[in-house]
């Protein structure tokens, strides 16, 4: 088995780009940017009225793409417990206190290094965070 292997996870939604979800290199796990998008194209955490009004609830955005992270390193033999390193990108930094309520649900200060970034947007509107992260999971041999 190569050293360097990349996956689209079955179940996951589609990449919108030319990338893989996973990507191991030696022990490494590396996760794509992940966000709330279910395999149908549509988002957990969005909500839009009759008249168009639309509510983002980062709370329940985070927990989706943590879990949709989880469901990922699954799918490569490893877990949230071996993540060594988070990268989140929010749109809105009122947004960090919501978002960082539901991380200490599934992480806490022996969990991975993490750093937090407001960025000016990402694919698509209704996305409100994305996060990417570092695995370390050598192989069973």
């Amino acid at each position: 088995m190569s050293d360097l292997n990349a996956t689209v996870v079955a179940g996951k939604a589609t990449p919108r780009g030319r990338f893989p979800h996973i990507k191991r290199a030696g022990d490494f796990l590396f996760v794509s940017g992940t966000s709330s998008r279910r395999p149908d194209n549509s988002f957990v955490g969005v909500e839009v009225d009759a008249m168009g009004t639309t509510q983002l609830d980062i709370r329940a955005q985070t927990r989706a793409v943590i879990e949709n992270m989880r469901d990922i390193l699954a799918s490569a033999g490893a877990s949230l417990a071996d993540v060594v390193e988070i990268s989140s990108f929010l749109v809105d930094m009122n947004d960090f206190g919501g978002y960082n309520d539901v991380y200490a649900e599934y992480f806490d200060e022996s969990g991975p290094t993490r750093t937090t970034v407001a960025v000016h947007q990402l694919p698509h509107p209704h996305l409100r965070i994305e996060i990417k992260a570092i695995a370390y999971a050598p192989r069973r041999r």
